[in-house]
């Protein structure tokens, strides 16, 4: 692991193997969480455009826009609402 001694501050240096080994660079965002009585240090080192893809395509590999999204989505709404005043 590593060790690293707090300043007067309150300041720390996270070992460079730590750093190296979770991808902290200069200026990644650090999240610190007090834990059953130890601080757990959490990076953020993805942002949403690292995950573009990470499931890969659409079921139906179709590419819908905002709008289509919002035509289905009124759609369904109708339709449920017709079902539920019929009975």
């Amino acid at each position: 692991m590593g060790r690293s001694i707090a300043t007067s501050k309150g300041q720390t240096t996270i070992p460079k193997p730590l750093r190296d080994a979770v991808g902290i660079k200069d200026g990644t965002p650090l999240t610190w969480i007090l834990e059953n009585g130890a601080i757990r240090v959490v990076a953020k080192t993805l942002n949403a455009a690292d995950l573009a893809g990470f499931l890969g395509p659409p079921p139906s590999g179709v590419h819908l826009t905002i709008e289509d999204m919002d035509k289905a989505i009124g759609e369904a709404v109708a339709e449920r609402y017709e079902r539920k005043t019929r009975r």
